[in-house]
């Protein structure tokens, strides 16, 4: 059986370690350059590109994820030719097999450069991609039998790689300064870094998609909420026989990320070697102020830390659009229309050649002109008609709007969530109100429908240094009830 051990350690009464450990992060250990254990690949060499580099290939010791199996990264280290790196862009959404390769820089990645901020790159990837494969599974093994965060590499492991490469990179004195520290990456690698941010005060940004942002009564594992789920999904997966589709049995009852609290779904497994639902909701209540930033957004811009997430309007990683929009609206997102993990193509009036991430980074760095910030929504339903009000601070003009909206999307985590797409004729250009800076829309109601869900994108460009770089926000995800 696949977790025989949690069996025999509940046999021979020990029982099964269910409380989280106090406390997820040791950070002065973390901090610690003396216990990287730093082993040179690659000493200090240049590296041309369109701008010439100095770059270093280590491998570091992250800890142990599990004990007396130690966690090694490697390392890659990038500073301009010709002086120090004040902070650093970094990145682990690197492949194992590639770390070997000089990275020649060019676009975002020399213009940093240029400036004088540099990049560190890992490897942030499921441990068999990380060439420890035996070290995953034993990790995964021991999670799913003590529910203790420390040894799960979602929890623990890769937030602890990306703080440990900042601790490497910092040890390099003669070649970083301390200065701002800025992160980028989807999936995993948005999610890493969001607990890291939280974390560990040197880090100053995040840019992250398709990755969870708040701590929505699913993730929370709440009863209830897995209880409607599977009555939805029950709906959902009646009504594509009704319509003679296929129904996959799998994914719609058994996905492994829709409902999962950080990442995959361990529920089931957990349940399995005789954990309660009640020793699940204690590790997830835990884990929420450790991973989840929307609540943590006013700590995190007091100290003068900035994020921007692009959550995907189909992700299954993402997938509680509607309970943060309602929750955290102040939290900046930007939505591209149907877009997420396996999507095949976006709406087809979904924007072209958006630019976020790079004015995002050099306005971090550099400073400048920033992106529009989250604007607020007001909605009033009548007999006939939902009007929709998308309001933008004073001296914050958006240079376009244009609206998305669907009937009776499927809920939160739900397969009717990732399985229904924004319809193509279901998007439209918004009118300017300039009074009170309003974006608005108005929409007919139609008889039957129970809720309409709607979002909004709005256009910003920012120039800097003769380059026009197109930037949108967008309103936050917004459930109407209209029957």
């Amino acid at each position: 059986m696949k977790f025989m051990k949690a069996w025999l350690l509940i046999a021979m009464g020990f029982g099964v370690v269910t409380a989280p450990a106090a406390e997820l992060f040791d950070m002065a250990a973390i901090r610690d350059a003396s216990t990287l254990d730093v082993k040179v690949l690659k000493d200090w060499y240049p590296v041309r590109g369109e701008v010439m580099t100095r770059q270093k290939l280590i491998t570091i010791r992250v800890g142990e994820l599990v004990p007396g199996k130690e966690y090694r990264l490697p390392v890659r280290l990038i500073v301009p030719h010709n002086r120090k790196a004040k902070g650093f862009h970094l990145t682990g959404g690197h492949q194992l097999r590639n770390m070997q390769n000089d990275f020649p820089p060019r676009g975002l990645d020399a213009e940093l450069l240029r400036g004088g901020v540099g990049l560190v790159f890992t490897v942030v990837q499921v441990l068999p991609a990380s060439g420890q494969p035996e070290l995953g599974r034993m990790a995964e093994q021991r999670f799913i039998e003590t529910l203790n965060p420390k040894y799960s590499i979602q929890y623990w492991g890769w937030p602890a790689a990306l703080m440990r490469a900042t601790t490497a990179a910092y040890a390099e004195k003669d070649h970083f300064e301390k200065g701002k520290v800025a992160m980028s990456g989807g999936s995993k690698n948005g999610a890493s870094p969001s607990v890291a941010l939280l974390q560990d005060d040197r880090l100053t940004a995040l840019h992250a998609s398709v990755s969870p942002i708040w701590p929505s009564p699913l993730r929370l594992c709440d009863e209830k909420a897995w209880a409607d789920l599977r009555k939805a999904n029950e709906r959902y997966a009646a009504r594509l026989r009704n319509q003679g589709k296929r129904v996959d049995e799998r994914r719609i009852f058994n996905h492994v990320f829709l409902g999962g609290t950080f990442g995959p779904v361990y529920n089931r497994d957990a349940l399995e070697v005789g954990h309660k639902w009640s020793d699940l909701q204690r590790l997830a209540k835990a884990m929420s102020p450790e991973v989840f930033v929307g609540p943590k957004l006013a700590e995190l811009k007091k100290r003068g830390a900035e994020v921007l997430f692009h959550p995907g309007t189909h992700d299954f990683v993402a997938f509680d659009l509607n309970w943060g929009g309602k929750h955290y609206p102040e939290v900046p997102i930007y939505l591209r229309a149907n877009s997420g993990h396996g999507i095949e193509g976006p709406h087809p009036a979904a924007e072209r050649g958006e630019q976020n991430k790079a004015a995002f980074l050099l306005r971090h760095f550099f400073g400048g002109e920033g992106l529009l910030p989250p604007p607020r929504v007001v909605s009033r339903v009548n007999e006939d008609r939902v009007k929709i009000k998308v309001i933008f601070p004073e001296g914050e003009k958006a240079q376009s709007g244009q609206i998305w909206w669907m009937h009776d999307r499927g809920p939160d985590g739900s397969a009717a969530f990732l399985g229904d797409l924004f319809p193509e004729g279901q998007s439209a250009p918004m009118k300017y109100q300039e009074e009170d800076n309003s974006w608005n829309f108005t929409l007919p109601r139609e008889k039957g429908k129970q809720h309409i869900d709607f979002f909004s994108n709005h256009r910003k460009t920012i120039l800097r240094g003769g380059r026009a770089y197109n930037t949108y926000i967008s309103s936050p995800y917004t459930r109407v009830p209209i029957q």
